[in-house]
């Protein structure tokens, strides 16, 4: 064999190691990360107190999740600014799958809309994982209120001229915004009262100070059984398994409605794309475990589930739904 045969095949062999090395070295850290992921406990921020619903979600699935990941979730309430200073701190984590948070409509779909300014930019920060769960508000009115139904209520809040008032959980809440999407389509004035969460605003509308409100059902039931408060629909596209009874506004007369609060595991941007479809994996089995949904269905809760495009996509289209309801009503928190 020729000498310039031999140079030919060094120089050759020296060419495929160095492709093989500079690609070893450029590939994406994802592929390495997500082999061994996870190597070390991963952190859920909580943007809402110990106890509260979310809290409860990541907790009843971090259970589970220990099992099938061997590493346990440690749990970081981080409450305040309507759930947008525990999103800012994921927002702002290491993107490497060991931090993740549980965001809400709230400082995901609503908070672009109504703040000029925030800390972290939701479509730019923070990557959608999977949907864990979503639940309906109740129309919920007082006891003083005449109306027995949906359509009854409207023609009663119209007879009104603007006498009306409905409380909420608190400005720019899912509860406002769930009424104020009422109002618009069914056409009739009143005055919002914002309280700082369900137990006063609930008071309220037991005491007669305010009319209506939208919230979730477990915040009213014990009013409901003590005859203070009446239920007249719930805001989901399909009755709900505990209030099988209680009709949907769609099915009130005004179709296509619906209004829900969700909430979903996010990672900050950048965090490998392999080790987000791995979590995305393994809550969606989840989800669809009995157990866990029992759980969930006992608290109100609405199972999720699905693709990351496809909670990717659902998140547009809430942004782009309840932000064209806020600028409608002029709501503005600043």
């Amino acid at each position: 064999m020729s000498q310039i045969v031999l140079n030919r095949r060094r120089w050759s062999a020296a060419l495929i190691g160095g492709a093989v090395m500079a690609w070893a070295a450029t590939a994406p850290v994802g592929q390495a990360l997500a082999s061994t992921w996870p190597e070390r406990p991963v952190k859920v921020v909580v943007p809402a107190p110990a106890g509260s619903s979310l809290d409860v979600i990541v907790r009843l699935l971090g259970e589970r999740l220990k099992e099938r990941w061997g590493q346990p979730l440690v749990v970081e309430n981080k409450a305040g600014a309507g759930g947008m200073l525990g999103m800012d701190a994921v927002a702002k984590a290491a993107p490497d799958g060991y931090t993740l948070g549980i965001g809400f409509n709230g400082p995901i779909a609503f908070a672009p809309f109504m703040y000029k300014k925030m800390a972290y930019q939701p479509a730019r920060d923070l990557l959608p994982v999977v949907l864990t769960t979503s639940q309906p508000n109740v129309l919920a009115v007082s006891a003083s209120v005449p109306a027995q139904t949906l359509p009854e209520f409207v023609a009663w809040a119209k007879q009104q001229a603007g006498k009306v008032s409905y409380g909420s959980v608190g400005n720019g809440s899912s509860s406002h915004l769930s009424m104020e999407l009422l109002r618009g389509a069914a056409g009739f004035d009143a005055v919002h009262v914002p309280y700082n969460g369900s137990p006063p605003a609930a008071a309220s509308l037991a005491a007669g100070d305010t009319q209506a409100l939208m919230a979730v059902a477990p915040a009213l039931l014990p009013l409901v059984q003590a005859g203070k408060v009446r239920f007249l629909a719930v805001t989901s596209a399909q009755r709900i398994g505990n209030l099988k009874e209680l009709p949907t506004v769609a099915e009130s007369g005004l179709a296509n409605f619906e209004a829900l609060a969700w909430n979903g595991l996010f990672a900050p941007a950048g965090t490998p794309a392999e080790v987000v479809q791995r979590i995305n994996t393994d809550v969606n089995a989840l989800l669809k475990d009995p157990a866990v949904m029992e759980s969930f269905q006992k608290q109100g809760l609405i199972p999720g589930g699905g693709s990351v495009a496809q909670f990717r996509g659902y998140i547009e289209a809430e942004s782009a739904k309840w932000g064209a309801i806020i600028r409608q009503a002029g709501i503005s928190i600043d």
